[in-house]
């Protein structure tokens, strides 16, 4: 791996183009929506800010936004985009790396699109918690959007499903059951060509998510299967969890 963690200049390049459900206008406003909802006036801090597809259009409702990413190369195409120099960003991993000024302050942290799941070991995970909590002011949240793990689809003695098939993106998941493990395969056309890349993850559950915010302080707010909040249920092939820091009260999520 590079100093960009899997997300150099090559993926960064064309990261904003993608497909997926997760860029389309629409959705991203009902994400901005929901975040700024719950920053008030902020700070907010971004974990994984990337190239600013959410951090831009929050801090365009007059929030003051923070970032932390590992990829000097995606942070380079949210420097580029009008705006993108006003936010701060820190360059370094988001599980550790503390923003001074920012702990003990934020209205608001988040970690949206699986990147928790970025975080390959259970121990890294927790500590992703425990750096959010460290920004947190009392009644402070954490948000994460994550998918539920996808074992339901997996057939008996297979150990890859197909998640995405588009005109220009094909998806595959390759999961390692015993170890939570998951390797995300993608093919992309890219100027008239496919282009091949794989990136590994530690698939999660929501509880067990609880459980690292039991450890690093916080207690569960809300859970919802999406950003319009609609209702959690045993169907739902994702979520959006609000965890808090306990203290004065806070706008529901």
């Amino acid at each position: 791996m590079d100093d960009d963690g899997h997300f150099g200049e090559d993926v960064a390049s064309h990261y904003d183009e993608s497909d997926e459900p997760e860029f389309d206008p629409a959705v991203i406003e009902a994400t901005v929506d929901f975040l700024a909802d719950l920053a008030g006036e902020g700070p907010a801090l971004e974990l994984a800010i990337g190239t600013g597809r959410i951090a831009l259009p929050l801090a365009a409702r007059g929030i003051e936004v923070h970032g932390i990413d590992l990829s000097a190369a995606m942070v380079g195409r949210l420097r580029a985009k009008p705006g993108g120099r006003d936010i701060p960003v820190a360059i370094g991993d988001f599980s550790t790396t503390a923003l001074d000024g920012l702990v003990g302050r934020c209205s608001l942290v988040y970690l949206v699109y699986n990147t928790i799941e970025n975080l390959t070991t259970q121990a890294a995970q927790v500590e992703a918690f425990r750096n959010a909590a460290r920004h947190l002011r009392p009644g402070g949240a954490f948000v994460i959007e994550c998918t539920v793990p996808d074992l339901r689809r997996l057939p008996e003695g297979a150990t890859a499903v197909v998640f995405a098939i588009g005109e220009r993106h094909w998806g595959i998941d390759e999961y390692d059951v015993a170890n939570q493990g998951l390797v995300s395969h993608h093919f992309n056309v890219v100027d008239g060509r496919v282009e091949y890349g794989a990136w590994p993850f530690r698939y999660v559950w929501p509880a067990e998510l609880d459980l690292m915010a039991q450890l690093a302080g916080l207690r569960l707010r809300d859970r919802w299967a999406g950003w319009g909040r609609e209702p959690f249920t045993s169907e739902s092939r994702k979520h959006v969890s609000v965890w808090e820091l306990p203290g004065r009260t806070a706008k529901r999520g």
